[in-house]
């Protein structure tokens, strides 16, 4: 059994900023990937960033330069420090992991957190 437990989303008025955490717990053997994608009202859930534990950080180009992504691999931790928020980054912020576990070790699997409310309004 894995979960994704994130934290750090709420209410905040424009130019501020957030600090978001994602720690993955369960039978873990090995996380591949560590990111966060978010879904506003009415649309399409989409990518905000994400890290591999090789180092590689790929980000969307609506966050580059105010988002900043990073990750603790001995806690399983992601998290993603957001910066000079605007109301177009409402959303509800999902963390996702790609990892193999003991349930199944052949093979990567994917997981979701169950989602923080980020609210971006004065």
């Amino acid at each position: 059994q894995v979960q994704l437990v994130e934290s750090g989303g709420g209410l905040v008025q424009p130019g501020g900023s957030l600090r978001l955490s994602c720690a993955a717990s369960g039978s873990i053997i090995n996380i591949y990937v560590m990111g966060w994608y978010r879904q506003a009202p009415g649309k399409q859930r989409e990518l905000v960033a994400t890290t591999s534990s090789g180092g590689s950080i790929v980000y969307a180009d609506s966050v580059k330069g105010r988002f900043t992504i990073s990750r603790d691999n001995a806690m399983n931790t992601v998290y993603l420090q957001m910066s000079s928020l605007t109301p177009e980054d409402t959303a509800v912020y999902y963390c996702n992991a790609a990892m193999t576990t003991a349930l199944r070790a052949w093979r990567t699997t994917e997981y979701w957190g169950q989602g923080t409310q980020v609210t971006v309004s004065s």
